[in-house]
């Protein structure tokens, strides 16, 4: 059965408010009509979703799951702060620990918060996350059940970090999951939070993520999601951020796992003097797909943006970039600044990049750059002349190449994490 034919049986299984069901019922509407993309629109042209489309998914059932050894084995097992685990989409109370809050702060599952509190959520929910475009999206809130529900009201400034799990078992035969996290920070608030998928075995599963932000003026949000799924499992995700005057909103995104990976992230600057960062590092290998699209709107005067995603790939992996920068003509005094660049590791694999800049205005400073490449020889041969033999010397030059794109990474814990994984990783070429 299709995710549309599947639909009726979801409502009868899940509760609601009427405008939560006019939601879901907006949402799977306009995925019917959309459809699942194909290499025909401009936005999918180098990524082929067709595997996706062919597979007949079902909702996924929590398997049994040892969070704590898979965290330790994963090397998240010593991150501080608060705790929310979703095991096959589900939230999982006895795996969370979500501490002591400060006064006002909800943190919780979503499932729960509708269920108990939907006024709180309808404001939100749905809002900042456009259907019209975005069949993934549309699927996702047609289908919204639970996920990380995140309500920082006005000055609040807590040093603890949010850790969001979302871990897929595979225990359900092509199961999916559509984990929606919602992330409000109210004025004058400051806030860092960890959105990580992690799967478990080498099952194909299908993971459709839609993450809505809402920063409110002088909000501050430090969000990196770390993906580290099966590499036979397949990801799309969506970020939409809204952003207030004042603001300042960094985004971190880590990819290594997945058969077909796709991250969309669209920033709305909706006000003056806003600040957003938007770095990301992907690896592939093997036949790994990694797709990364981005989109900054500047809609009002004075607002700096800044982006740096970097790629390495080995094998016969693909990599996708595509990072538009639109800068409206009300949106005087922009600084906007945009960098990529990839490293292929063997002959076979390649990367598609397109940046873009639309701009209407004409006081404005706006720059970008795309480089794609191999190992630099002269380093080669510099670190080999020091007695370095060949495989160290290019761990070593594919690391520094990589860590470019985590030293901005605010929380220490999690920036280890990566480090190491990418020592791991690129230890020995």
């Amino acid at each position: 059965m299709s995710f549309t034919e599947q639909h009726p049986a979801f409502l009868k299984t899940t509760g609601g408010p009427d405008w939560l069901g006019e939601l879901r019922n907006a949402g799977i509407a306009r995925f019917a009509k959309l459809g699942f993309p194909t290499t025909r629109d401009e936005n999918w042209r180098f990524t082929d979703v067709s595997p996706i489309r062919q597979t007949t998914f079902t909702p996924a059932t929590p398997g049994a799951c040892d969070v704590a050894r898979l965290l330790q084995n994963s090397g998240c097992g010593d991150w501080p702060g608060h705790r929310l685990v979703f095991i096959d989409g589900v939230f999982t109370p006895a795996q969370s620990d979500v501490g002591t809050l400060p006064a006002g702060v909800r943190l919780g599952g979503l499932a729960d918060m509708l269920a108990e509190t939907p006024e709180a959520l309808q404001p939100y929910l749905g809002t900042g996350a456009v259907v019209n475009g975005n069949s993934f999206t549309a699927l996702n809130t047609g289908y919204i059940r639970d996920g990380a529900a995140i309500l920082v009201p006005d000055n609040i400034d807590d040093s603890a970090t949010i850790n969001v799990w979302y871990i897929s078992t595979g225990a359900t035969a092509n199961a999916v999951t559509q984990p929606r996290t919602l992330i409000v920070v109210g004025r004058n608030s400051n806030f860092t939070v960890t959105e990580n998928y992690l799967g478990t075995g080498d099952a194909c599963y299908f993971t459709n993520a839609v993450t809505e932000v809402m920063l409110a003026e002088n909000a501050a949000l430090d969000h990196t999601k770390m993906q580290l799924e099966s590499e036979t499992a397949y990801h799309i995700a969506a970020m939409h951020v809204h952003a207030a005057r004042n603001s300042r909103f960094k985004s971190h995104a880590f990819t290594s796992g997945g058969a077909i990976t796709r991250n969309t992230i669209n920033a709305q600057l909706d006000g003056e003097n806003i600040e957003c960062t938007l770095n990301g590092l992907y690896l592939g290998r093997g036949r790994q797909l990694i797709d990364n699209h981005t989109c900054i709107e500047h809609a009002h005067p004075n607002c700096n943006s800044y982006e740096i995603y970097k790629g390495i790939l080995d094998d016969k992996a693909r990599g996708v970039f595509n990072g538009r920068i639109h800068v409206w003509q009300d949106a005087q005094k922009t600084d906007a600044l945009q960098t990529n660049r990839a490293l292929l590791l063997s002959d076979d694999a390649r990367v598609n990049t397109k940046p873009e800049l639309e701009i209407y205005a004409d006081d404005v400073r706006c720059t970008h750059g795309a480089t794609i490449g191999q190992l630099d020889e002269a380093g080669l041969f510099y670190l080999r002349s020091r007695g370095i033999d060949t495989k160290t010397a290019r761990g070593i030059l594919t690391y520094a190449f990589a860590c470019e794109a985590v030293t901005d990474i605010e929380s220490q814990p999690v920036r280890d994490t990566i480090e190491q994984f990418l020592i791991d990783r690129y230890r020995q070429l």
